[in-house]
């Protein structure tokens, strides 16, 4: 009796170790969707006018500076991925990822091919509708399938929502629920391959108030997302984007913390931001909006990652009241507006902290390059209401002297500046020599 037992409880033993072999095959493997901090990133392919510079230049015996051009192409950042049929888009992708597999590197691919993008501005275009915008967004999910990427979901796309363009005579309110709608899709598309990593639009520290663009995300479905990103094609300092960041992602905890009968749900408005109780001008008022998040907080954890753009944030943003002295003598109304353009090809910037997923920092996944240096913002210019100058105050031989001229001229530069994504051939070796670490 004790060895049939013996041979029972043998049977059920071996029956169960099957049964869990069995389970274990069938279960679903659960992928890690990090970024660990050795992460490789991918180098795109050359831009054709970076390689056509640095002929140039050594054709001219610019050795140094031939080098500089070379080190920003050869250093990883974004590819940009902006329109085209879905069958185009997915080729595309598809040609990127065979590089990075042939690199061992993980691609950052910029997605920008929202309906109404840029508002209709220097960098505008985007799918024609939703459906076309779905289609596009299954194309590439499609190419990605099991790889592991990182993905950067149209820049702007919420920092700058259509009822924020100005636009007069349409339904702003229906555009932005469309924006929303879309965004949304593509998160879902995307993020249900294994290894993507969704990264929203959160703009910079210097735009949206934390509360605005909490909510936004939100909106947009960051619950099914990586996390959000920061300072693409701007200038901001790490330290500020890095706190604004923080802040956004403990302004969603926050805004979602049940504790206390949920007086705080829902309420990102309540929020400190960069705006208050800080000023935004002034960093060292920011320690204010730090304490009132410890105050605040209570058990409620922030858990949103976030990646920052450090693609020629080296040297910070623009200050355009040096362009008030000699010689410039600039007026404050010309100040202002230059300011408010300083998005726009500003010179002396440089590129900053080279990519890398080792940041320190436990929310900060990475610091990207994900605007491409050396590429144009657009032709900035009077005419597009970034630029103003006062030629009577100050100009130079060869600078125009009609209105007409004026208008599409760039004083910053002393040109007409390239369109938007074009090669930016005085911009590149500029960023390049201000580069902040130095590249050599």
């Amino acid at each position: 009796m004790i060895q049939l037992r013996r041979k029972h409880v043998t049977i059920f033993a071996l029956t169960a170790l099957l049964l869990m072999l069995s389970l274990a095959a069938s279960a679903v493997t659960i992928v890690d969707k990090t970024l660990p901090s050795d992460t490789r990133f991918m180098i795109p392919q050359p831009d054709a006018g970076a390689s056509q510079q640095a002929q140039n230049l050594l054709k001219a015996f610019q050795v140094k500076n031939a080098v500089l051009i070379a080190a920003i192409e050869s250093t990883p950042q974004a590819q940009w991925i902006t329109g085209g049929t879905p069958a185009v888009a997915g080729q595309n992708v598809s040609q990127a990822l065979q590089r990075a597999q042939v690199q061992q590197a993980v691609p950052v691919f910029a997605l920008y091919n929202i309906p109404g993008r840029d508002c209709g501005s220097y960098s505008a275009g985007g799918a024609q509708t939703t459906a076309d915008y779905e289609a596009w967004i299954d194309a590439i999910a499609a190419a990605i399938g099991d790889q592991k990427v990182v993905i950067i979901l149209e820049p702007d796309g919420l920092a700058n929502l259509p009822s924020n363009c100005g636009y007069s005579n349409v339904d702003v309110a229906q555009l932005d629920a469309d924006r929303y709608t879309q965004i949304n899709y593509a998160v879902t598309a995307l993020e249900a391959n294994p290894k993507t990593l969704v990264y929203l639009d959160a703009g910079n520290s210097a735009w949206q108030s934390v509360g605005t663009i909490a909510q936004r995300l939100v909106n947009a479905g960051l619950a099914n997302a990586q996390g959000f990103f920061t300072n693409v094609s701007n200038y901001q300092w790490n330290s500020h984007e890095a706190k604004y960041d923080t802040w956004v992602s403990e302004c969603i905890a926050f805004a979602n913390d049940p504790e206390e009968g949920g007086w705080r749900l829902g309420h990102y408005d309540w929020c400190a931001s960069q705006y208050y109780p800080a000023t935004q001008s002034d960093f060292s008022t920011w320690s204010l909006s730090d304490a009132w998040y410890a105050a605040n907080m209570g058990t409620a954890v922030p858990t949103a990652h976030f990646v920052i753009d450090t693609s020629r944030n080296g040297q910070g943003p623009l200050d355009a009241s040096v362009y008030g002295n000699a010689p410039y003598n600039q007026p404050s109304s010309v100040i202002s507006t230059l300011n408010g353009g300083n998005w726009c090809n500003p010179p002396a910037r440089g590129v900053g902290v080279r990519p890398t997923a080792n940041t320190g920092v436990s929310l900060l996944d990475a610091y990207l390059w994900v605007k491409i240096p050396g590429e144009s913002d657009g032709t900035c210019n009077a005419q597009g209401g970034v630029r103003a100058w006062d030629y009577g105050a100050y100009t130079k031989p060869g600078w125009p002297t009609t209105p007409a001229g004026q208008a599409v001229f760039d004083p910053l530069w002393g040109l007409v500046d390239p369109a938007a994504g074009a090669w930016f051939p005085q911009q590149a070796l500029d960023l390049a020599q201000r580069a902040n670490p130095k590249f050599f």
